[in-house]
């Protein structure tokens, strides 16, 4: 696929990006290629391919899941400033 000039000042205009005249076509070569590879890469055979999380055959060692602390909200909330029904009170600030 060939982009033209006008396509690459458009793509440009909603990336927000500023192209010299000079630069267009250069930029219009180079993604006029990338979009060729991406051609290239969708006529590859991937119907016995399965899906995988990654690339590597691992298995991520986990940690079991158990409660490692204690309810500490009482001890917390005695050394904060304001509190009021087991919540936070703090200063307003907009007006």
């Amino acid at each position: 696929m060939s982009l033209s000039a006008d396509q690459v000042r458009q793509v440009a205009h909603l990336a927000r990006l500023e192209l010299k005249s000079e630069q267009v076509e250069h930029y219009a070569r180079q993604l006029s290629n990338i979009l060729d590879m991406v051609g290239q890469l969708s006529q590859a055979q991937t119907a016995e391919v399965s899906p995988m999380a990654h690339p590597l055959d691992m298995v991520q060692r986990l940690r079991p899941d158990a409660i490692a602390e204690e309810n500490r909200r009482e001890a917390f909330q005695s050394i904060a400033p304001a509190v009021q029904d087991g919540l936070y009170l703090v200063p307003k600030v907009i007006e």
